[in-house]
């Protein structure tokens, strides 16, 4: 995606949270993360975020993921199914959280996937092949570069671009917002702006649910 119709997508889809939150202020939530997103709401979304589904959707999905994460791997198809249970109401917004062992690395060739318009190709066959690349809580980008073959990359210019500034810089920017909002683990999800009430797929779902039903 060109990097301007990408950053007017961030924009859109974070204009729509601050709309949200705006109608959320008159609850002052108590849970502490929920306390973090309504101070820096900002810190949910930036124009390097890879993102799917209808720019103007009224429901948007925040996920911290790191693609060494098994639990991350198992929701992906989960949240795929919701958004094509709702066709044109749910935009995914994925932001990085390297929290294992080596997973800086593996999160760097998919930002640089990003760069060529080819994050979630690169994405799906990182998930395809985690058990191979990622063992023990650590992960291989040595081992993982095979499952990047055959996904519409251009493989030198990702090794290059792995490294660039802007690379590092999103990388650095997710990991200090998860730091501001309290994610220390992942898959950690945002739905317009409210995280889980607690950790599971019935609560991601349900949480979903109600968002979309009240945005009809």
């Amino acid at each position: 995606m060109p990097r301007k119709a990408a950053l007017g997508v961030a924009i859109a889809a974070l204009l729509a949270l601050v709309a949200i939150l705006l109608w959320w202020r008159a609850a002052p939530p108590a849970d502490p993360m929920a306390a973090a997103v309504m101070a820096d709401p900002g810190a949910l979304i930036h124009a390097h975020s890879p993102s799917e589904g209808d720019a103007n959707a009224p429901v948007v999905i925040v996920e911290f993921f790191d693609p060494a994460c098994g639990t991350c791997r198992q929701f992906y198809p989960e949240v795929k199914k919701l958004m094509a249970q709702n066709p044109g109401r749910i935009r995914l917004v994925m932001r990085y959280a390297p929290f294992h062992q080596g997973s800086d690395k593996v999160v760097a060739a998919l930002a640089a996937a990003h760069r060529q318009g080819r994050f979630w190709p690169a994405l799906e066959g990182l998930f395809e092949g985690q058990d191979d690349w990622a063992s023990n809580h650590v992960a291989k980008i040595d081992l993982a570069w095979k499952y990047l073959e055959g996904r519409g990359l251009n493989l030198e210019h990702l090794a290059f671009d792995m490294t660039a500034p802007e690379v590092q810089k999103a990388i650095a920017q997710d990991l200090a917002d998860a730091n501001t909002l309290g994610v220390s683990q992942t898959p950690e999800y945002f739905v317009n702006g409210r995280p889980l009430p607690s950790f599971g797929l019935e609560q991601l779902q349900k949480l979903v649910a109600d968002e979309v039903a009240r945005t009809r």
